[in-house]
């Protein structure tokens, strides 16, 4: 696995380089949903005092039926998923981890970080699987990520909420498996900073290392993890499965539309209703002249060939066509 810790995003650097406003740019670069929820009304409380307990159960009471969560299983949130992969290793002492790739690096890196992460088989004593994967879709069957070798499985399902009927949070109630959501992908706000892990209370507390602590999820992210604002809107989000029916529409048909816009000039690799990966002839070459009209694209250090593109807003289509 590379080390190069790349990501979508960095359109100041894209602009920076090819010129223009930031207004003029498209960018296609992440997988967030470029339609994103109405935030609606948000109450001064929210902005002016602590965030109160009612209002994290809230929050966590819509999560769990939003995802129908086993009873068995608890629910944390976390200021982003990225702060919770962040603290997964932290939940186990074994230095032997699985993570197939390629795949989204930070989970990589947060292991490497603690001297425990090696290319390990798939008998690994600790696994990742971001389900659907990043970049190319992967879905990873559940006799695939069940065992009874593992001391803990971490199910990063970023993406999944396009496909709920593929998610496995399901197995959450088991000892050992951790699912991690994402709030900014689907919803479209990412900038709301707002996650979840999912597990039983012994995986997400377990013992220390060659001590008698706890290591504990929710101590290890601290008092108030959420803001009152995303405390507001995503207890509002997670209730409004209306609007989550009508944009999973929405997206699978404009993946569709991508994927016949790109078809003379590429093959497709896969990838998910919020983003598609393609084979083209060559990805710097292809970045740069979507550079060059303003439209941002992913590339990969460890592929000439994959480009990634997320999906534009519905007034944004003509920008890319044009180009293409």
């Amino acid at each position: 696995m590379t080390d190069r810790r790349d990501h979508g995003g960095g359109l100041d650097a894209a602009i920076a380089r090819y010129g223009g406003s930031r207004a003029q740019w498209l960018d296609l670069s992440t997988g967030i949903n470029p339609v994103p929820y109405p935030i609606g009304e948000i109450g001064t409380d929210a902005w002016t005092n602590l965030p109160e307990k009612t209002a994290m159960d809230g929050l966590l009471s819509a999560a769990r039926n939003f995802w129908n969560v086993p009873d068995d299983a608890q629910i944390i949130a976390a200021p982003g998923v990225s702060a919770l992969i962040t603290r997964m290793p932290e939940l186990s002492w074994n230095s032997d981890v699985y993570i197939p790739s390629p795949t989204y690096n930070e989970h990589a890196a947060a292991f490497a970080r603690i001297g425990s992460y090696g290319e390990e088989g798939p008998l690994a004593k600790v696994r990742v699987f971001v389900h659907p994967n990043n970049p190319d879709g992967q879905r990873w069957d559940e006799h695939v990520i069940w065992g009874d070798h593992q001391e803990m499985t971490i199910i990063d399902e970023s993406f999944c909420d396009v496909s709920p009927k593929a998610s496995h949070v399901g197995l959450t109630g088991e000892p050992g498996i951790i699912a991690l959501k994402s709030f900014g992908k689907f919803w479209g706000l990412a900038g709301l900073r707002l996650g979840f892990a999912i597990g039983t209370s012994h995986t997400l507390a377990r013992p220390g290392n060659g001590s008698h602590d706890i290591v504990d999820l929710a101590e290890l992210l601290g008092p108030w993890p959420i803001s009152g604002p995303a405390l507001s809107i995503g207890t509002r989000a997670l209730l409004d499965k209306n609007w989550a029916n009508k944009t999973r529409l929405r997206l699978k048909k404009d993946a569709n539309r991508l994927d016949i816009l790109m078809a003379p000039h590429s093959n497709v690799v896969g990838g998910t209703d919020l983003f598609r990966l393609y084979k083209v002839d060559n990805a710097a070459k292809w970045q740069k002249r979507l550079a060059q009209n303003r439209i941002w694209s992913r590339i990969f250090p460890y592929s000439d060939h994959w480009i990634r593109l997320g999906l534009p807003a519905p007034d944004r289509w003509s920008q890319l066509e044009a180009v293409l």
